[in-house]
């Protein structure tokens, strides 16, 4: 006969309620007292999916380094999707911003979420405790094994970028992405070389570069940049004739060194970027990008919690599909749309 949870009430000498919201991970217990509760359900078989919890209660959770809206707003547009989902069915959605040293068992019993979405970049570590409290959970702009996730087509984005660039005659062009950790950032990274490869065209690897960690976003573009330049200069090589970044931020970032150097934007040196956030088309000269549903991406996750839960997670990304835009900053004018 299977274990039920009088069983495991009666072996821990607790009620069954305290079992429940030891399983549950929701407030009111101690930690011992949650440890102990959980530790013997396992040790006599307990299955606890049955006590799937009826989702009610989602919290978004996103890392430290992405909740700088004012610099980089993609995660706010993400946001407003995800509350909308949530309003649209009823559920209770909540917001926390964590860290690597931050207690995110403390904080997750706080919120006593039935369900998380993950937002963007987060260490391994914080996944992995994530993966031990048992609720469906989803990541969204970020993909890793057993888990349900939804992505931007990155690498078709980054393929749109260089078709672009390359029907305006471009051939050297740098590329200058972030930390290789961050999924979207590598598959931009991905798309970038396979364009090259795609296009039969010779690919330079000093025209790729990464950004400085330590620094803000814009500073590690813009010095980034920099190092491109002086490089050119030290080796009497030519500049790249265009710049692929791996987001807007960054774009505007090292146009605004071209500027500062002199040189004609896009005549000298051509400028796409990625996400389309406001700041793209009010800049001097707008900026060509790729464009992104980012409200989407947030329901979409919202969609994947609400889905069936019993089922494995399949090793497919849900992709959100992307455009691109030309603007001044690369020349004449184009839209190209997935197909």
């Amino acid at each position: 006969m299977a274990t039920t949870i009088r069983d495991v009430a009666r072996a821990a000498s607790v009620s069954i309620g305290t079992v429940s919201r030891a399983l549950k991970n929701q407030p009111g217990l101690s930690e011992a007292t949650r440890v102990r509760v959980v530790e013997i359900a396992q040790q006599l078989g307990y299955d606890s999916a049955q006590l799937r919890t009826r989702i009610r209660r989602v919290t978004f959770l996103l890392h430290r380094q992405h909740n700088n809206f004012s610099v980089s707003p993609f995660f706010s547009h993400v946001l407003n999707g995800f509350e909308e989902a949530c309003r649209e069915r009823r559920l209770v959605p909540s917001v926390l911003t964590a860290g690597p040293t931050h207690d995110l068992a403390q904080q997750m019993r706080l919120h006593a979420p039935d369900a998380i979405a993950v937002a963007g970049f987060v260490e391994p570590e914080l996944l992995a405790h994530l993966h031990s409290l048992a609720r469906p959970t989803v990541l969204i702009d970020l993909r890793a094994p057993g888990f349900r996730s939804v992505n931007i087509d990155n690498v078709k984005g980054a393929s749109l970028a260089m078709q672009h660039l390359f029907a305006q005659g471009r051939r050297r062009i740098a590329f200058i992405g972030g930390s290789l950790a961050h999924y979207s950032i590598a598959q931009r990274a991905l798309g970038y070389r396979k364009a090259y490869f795609d296009a039969g065209q010779l690919f330079d690897p000093t025209l790729e570069i990464t950004t400085q960690p330590g620094l803000s976003a814009d500073l590690a573009a813009a010095d980034a940049m920099e190092r491109l330049i002086a490089d050119a200069r030290a080796q009497s090589s030519p500049l790249p004739d265009a710049v692929f970044a791996y987001n807007d931020a960054a774009a505007l970032a090292a146009m605004r060194v071209c500027l500062a150097h002199g040189l004609r934007v896009p005549d000298d040196i051509a400028f796409v970027g990625f996400d389309d956030i406001p700041a793209a088309a009010q800049s001097t000269p707008p900026l060509s990008t790729v464009t992104v549903d980012k409200e989407a991406l947030g329901r979409r996750g919202v969609e994947l919690l609400l889905e069936d839960q019993s089922s494995p997670p399949s090793q497919a990304d849900t992709l959100v599909a992307v455009n691109f835009v030309a603007r001044a900053s690369s020349g004449t004018k184009q839209d190209i749309s997935t197909p």
